[in-house]
């Protein structure tokens, strides 16, 4: 379920790139806090306390704000696409009680049957929850599922109280068929033929052909002179 931490938060009142890079050099992440009509808060939240509480998708946090609590859900963490540090976080004002629509994880695990490619359509579903009990993964299991097995969202087994979003009939996971190396290749040629690709010849391969043509000259050179000897 969520995870429901408490973290101090600070108003700001600087804004623009650089205030936030001193904010980050100062190992603090800025965020904003909105929802239910309420004027935008702005804030700088401690950076490791966020960082540990947001591994978790979908994390409910306790924010005090100067005094103020208000229960927020993480809805948007922006982060570094290199150095993977958080670098900004969106949060929503929740009640208790409040159902909210989120993502949800899809984690497939068991191994499928011999010879079989496991293939995830969706890697999350989209669900109403209630805000402080907001499942972490939607275990998927594949142990011995032959090819041709494909689970649907509607057939996810979800907990009491979590009503499903996505549309019933979206293919979740599918077992299909694993290809011999063979077929591979011999559907790779057809698609180049279709394409007009040529493989020019290897220079190893010409040689060879250039080595033999020059065996069968010289064979034949040599029946000749023997003929005409004879």
């Amino acid at each position: 379920m969520s995870d429901q931490l408490k973290i101090s938060a600070e108003k700001r009142t600087e804004f623009g790139k650089g205030a936030a890079r001193r904010i980050r050099r100062a190992d603090k992440i800025p965020a904003v806090l909105y929802g239910h009509g309420t004027d935008p808060i702005h804030v700088t939240l401690p950076g490791h306390e966020t960082l540990l509480a947001l591994r978790a998708s979908n994390a409910v946090l306790t924010l005090n704000v100067e005094g103020d609590e208000h229960l927020a859900l993480a809805k948007d963490v922006q982060r570094d696409p290199i150095k993977r540090v958080i670098e900004h976080v969106d949060l929503v004002i929740v009640r208790r009680g409040e159902k909210v629509v989120v993502d949800v994880p899809v984690h497939v695990e068991g191994e499928a049957g011999p010879e079989t490619v496991v293939t995830v359509d969706h890697a999350t579903l989209s669900v109403e929850a209630e805000a402080l009990h907001i499942p972490e993964t939607f275990v998927v299991s594949v142990e011995g599922a032959e090819a041709g097995t494909q689970i649907l969202a509607g057939q996810v087994e979800l907990p009491s109280g979590v009503t499903l979003v996505t549309d019933a009939e979206a293919l979740v996971v599918n077992v299909t068929q694993a290809i011999s190396e063979e077929a591979l290749e011999a559907e790779l040629a057809e698609a180049e033929a279709e394409a007009g690709i040529e493989h020019e010849e290897s220079d190893a391969a010409a040689e060879g052909a250039e080595g033999e043509a020059a065996e069968g000259e010289a064979a034949e050179a040599d029946a000749e002179e023997k003929t005409e000897e004879a």
